[in-house]
């Protein structure tokens, strides 16, 4: 697998760059889940709420999927939609992974179909760091699933970076931060 995933620029849509820079982007001081402070925000839930940005992004997901895709785990909360929407798509059935396996009734970390054994391509919105995904990684690794890739929505991490080589993680994304800054600047 490829830790660079810098490659993929070549298949940006610029206008829905366009379309989910102009809706999800906030400015001020934010925390992100890595603990990083930063003056820029990309609110997935703004786009993953509206329908017809939510098909576009999901639309352009199905392709980046590897061949023998088996399941796609949503992971909580931002991956889940999209993950539905993608499965509608693409007829792959779909997996919600929690952050902890529910401590009450059956206690499973992904809801759906058995995980061992199976290719799983993972769905999530924004990607910086990658420590959800990374958790989630190895805990479905830990149950016998076969976890290669992670499809995001928005890339967020430093340009030809892997944030998520250390669990040989590939990471395929349908937006980079470089392009919502670049359609950011286009705007003016």
């Amino acid at each position: 697998m490829s830790a660079d995933h810098a490659d993929q620029t070549s298949t940006v849509d610029p206008g829905l760059a366009a379309d989910i820079d102009a809706t999800c982007r906030l400015s001020g001081e934010f925390t992100l889940r890595s603990g990083q402070v930063s003056d820029t925000y990309f609110d997935k839930y703004l786009f993953e709420a509206d329908p017809l940005l939510l098909a576009r992004v999901a639309r352009l997901m199905v392709p980046k999927l590897p061949d023998g895709t088996q399941l796609l785990g949503g992971l909580e909360l931002g991956g889940v939609p999209i993950a539905t929407v993608v499965s509608s798509l693409t007829g792959l059935p779909s997996l919600f992974v929690r952050k902890q396996a529910k401590e009450y009734g059956t206690c499973k970390l992904a809801e759906g179909p058995d995980v061992s054994g199976r290719r799983i391509t993972l769905i999530e919105d924004v990607i910086t760091t990658g420590g959800a995904v990374r958790d989630a990684t190895r805990a479905l690794r830990e149950l016998g699933a076969v976890v290669e890739v992670v499809v995001c929505a928005i890339d967020r991490s430093p340009e030809g970076e892997n944030p998520l080589a250390d669990v040989d993680l590939e990471v395929r994304s349908v937006l980079t931060r470089a392009d919502l800054d670049a359609a950011a600047a286009a705007r003016g």
